[in-house]
């Protein structure tokens, strides 16, 4: 097991949770809230011409993260996290304001993007751990309504295959999703996705003897530092987040809710079982894994539906 069994009901938990969180916003978007920001798509969709704009966005994305890491645009690039951090947070936060009616529906994506700033505050600038796996909650939510409106379940199908061999060729054969999650941890003290730092028996000790030599906590953070003492990380992908979420959100559309809850229950066993066979300090990639846990659990709900158990 890559993470103790705490760790790991942690991890899967979150996930849990997020997808229903996703699930919740989805439904909001869908029964007519419309989505702020200029983020309503057009009318008219075309999935394949869909899937090749998402497909490009994302390799530019990729491509100019990895000219700003070299040329070591390190400011620019929290900036960028912070403002796309800020408007996903904001776009779960108008649903959340909308069914509390406490707001004109006019004014309403003001206060949402309002009330986000000072959380991708914490988040980004100030790094706070509980702000940050808090924020998480909401921001792949937030993302996963822009882009299900704009996917059908053929186009998902397609996308959740490209970006799952994209996965395989960036963990296995070039060790890049490694290195590019380093350089958010090291350099810019960011990661997307949930990330919890925790700490073994002999670590612990050692921390708790620091913890008593040092009571200001200046001191024993440059203490902590100087140690050098390795606490474990438990992490998941944002990408690894938000790919099920869009696919749960489309079956929601397409066929109901209990499509999409069999959707989020087989991704989460694939996750489970990604968990239990990984082993410890060795990187893998969630999609494939998480890709054939969604595959099976459409297959599951198509022939639900077509004995009309469902």
């Amino acid at each position: 097991m890559k993470h103790n069994i705490k760790i790991t009901s942690i991890l899967i938990g979150m996930f849990i949770l997020t997808q229903l969180i996703g699930l919740f916003i989805i439904s909001v978007y869908n029964d007519g809230l419309t989505l702020p920001y200029g983020m309503e798509p057009p009318e008219e969709i075309n999935t394949e011409t869909s899937i090749f704009s998402i497909l490009f966005a994302f390799m530019i994305a990729i491509i100019l993260f990895f000219v700003l890491t070299k040329i070591k645009a390190e400011k620019f690039l929290r900036i960028w996290f912070f403002a796309v951090t800020t408007l996903a947070i904001a776009l779960t936060l108008n649903v959340i304001l909308f069914k509390l009616n406490l707001f004109n529906i006019a004014i309403m994506p003001y206060i949402a993007l309002g009330l986000a700033l000072p959380l991708a505050f914490f988040k980004i600038i100030k790094r706070d751990i509980l702000i940050h796996n808090l924020t998480e909650l909401m921001i792949y939510p937030g993302i996963a309504s822009v882009f299900i409106p704009i996917l059908g379940v053929f186009g998902i199908i397609i996308l959740l295959l490209i970006i799952s061999l994209y996965d395989i060729w960036a963990v296995w054969k070039t060790s890049f999703m490694k290195k590019l999650a380093e350089y958010q941890m090291d350099k810019l003290k960011i990661f997307t996705g949930f990330f919890i730092p925790y700490a073994n028996k002999k670590q612990k000790t050692e921390i708790k003897k620091l913890k008593e030599k040092y009571t200001n906590k200046k001191s024993l953070t440059k203490a902590l530092e100087k140690s050098k003492i390795k606490i474990n990380l438990a992490i998941l992908g944002g990408g690894d987040i938000v790919f099920p979420i869009i696919t749960a959100g489309i079956f929601y559309i397409t066929y109901g809710l209990l499509s999409s809850l069999i959707i989020i229950l087989f991704s989460s066993l694939a996750l489970l079982f990604l968990f239990s066979y990984a082993k410890k300090s060795k990187y893998y990639p969630a999609m494939p894994f998480l890709t054939i846990g969604i595959y099976l659990g459409m297959i599951v709900s198509w022939i639900l539906q077509y004995f009309r158990i469902i």
